[in-house]
């Protein structure tokens, strides 16, 4: 009898909760904590890099701004001014236009192009493996000498007006003609980026089911017809993307006009960017620096509008 209250009493004991250590709160586990707390620690070292090398320039940039700050000097407050001397610059407004149809021309043959090629490379035939290193070859190729050999084969005695010779044609005079000029460098912008966007929609296409182009396949829907009601859809996420960040980069340009058009920006100036004239602005020894800071400010301000709206149609489009 003992040993069966014994065994009773030594099973209510083990049944019973165990009291709490009184120097342990209860609530989320000490190492469960840690585990949350760590990643910041990974990601702490390139933070504070990123915010010495973006944030505090961001910031000096803004206050310029404001003043009339030159290479050499920190220049006094001015206000507005810097801002309103920009709505009767019309070397701005040029610098402007030419900026905003970079991304109206070049963006769309961006999001549409290297969807096509990306759709061809996709193949499983022989001698892919080689057009795809090809098409992506002009991505990481230095831009500099792209941009020369573009700069050779569109002279007045290159290698295209060579042909348009031999069959009769009058030289084209790419690179003294303010509009050519301008669509030479477009078209420098997209041959470059065409691989590189490609690759983000080979991974993109990569998880479309290949059960549903069979389905309409069988019902005897075309490749155009697949395109636009399977293709398209399964990857318009990967479309937004790749359209923000060409827009970015479009708005951004300065390496292909600068080396096409030259520093002056083609003749008479009608070809600069709006980087190119920031750059050209904001350089030297006489640089006016505070002015070359209202217009960054300027485009950092229609650049973040430009993704806003890309974002919210494709917000919309998803509602």
């Amino acid at each position: 009898m003992s040993t069966s209250t014994t065994t009773v009493a030594a099973k209510g004991v083990a049944g019973r909760p165990r009291a709490a250590a009184p120097g342990r709160r209860a609530g989320r586990p000490a190492g469960r904590t840690h585990k949350a707390f760590s990643p910041w620690l990974f990601l702490a070292p390139g933070l504070l890099i990123t915010l010495a090398f973006n944030l505090y320039p961001f910031l000096a940039t803004v206050w310029k701004s404001f003043t009339d700050a030159r290479t050499l000097t920190t220049g006094e407050f001015v206000g507005f001014d810097n801002f309103t001397a920009l709505v009767h610059d019309d070397q701005f407004w040029v610098a402007l236009r030419n900026s905003a149809l970079y991304v109206v021309l070049v963006v769309p043959c961006l999001v549409l192009l290297p969807l096509l090629l990306a759709l061809l490379v996709q193949r499983h035939i022989p001698g892919i493996a080689f057009f795809r290193s090809a098409y992506y070859t002009p991505v990481v190729a230095s831009v500099v000498v792209v941009a020369l050999m573009w700069v050779w084969m569109l002279d007045d005695r290159g290698f295209i007006n060579g042909v348009l010779h031999m069959v009769g044609v009058d030289p084209v005079p790419f690179l003294s003609n303010q509009w050519l000029l301008l669509l030479s460098s477009m078209a420098l912008t997209v041959w470059k980026g065409l691989g590189y966007y490609m690759i983000i929609y080979l991974a993109a296409l990569a998880n479309v089911p290949r059960e549903l182009h069979e389905a309409a396949e069988v019902d005897g829907a075309g490749p155009i017809r697949r395109f636009v009601s399977i293709t398209m859809p399964s990857v318009r996420s990967t479309m937004v993307l790749v359209g923000a960040l060409s827009s970015v980069s479009a708005f951004k340009v300065f390496t292909e006009v600068f080396m096409i058009a030259g520093p002056t920006g083609g003749p008479g100036g009608d070809d600069t960017t709006l980087v190119m004239l920031i750059q050209r602005t904001g350089t030297g020894l006489q640089g006016r620096t505070g002015y070359a800071s209202a217009m960054s400010i300027v485009l950092f301000l229609l650049t973040l509008v430009l993704m806003l709206l890309v974002l919210r149609a494709d917000r919309k489009d998803k509602d």
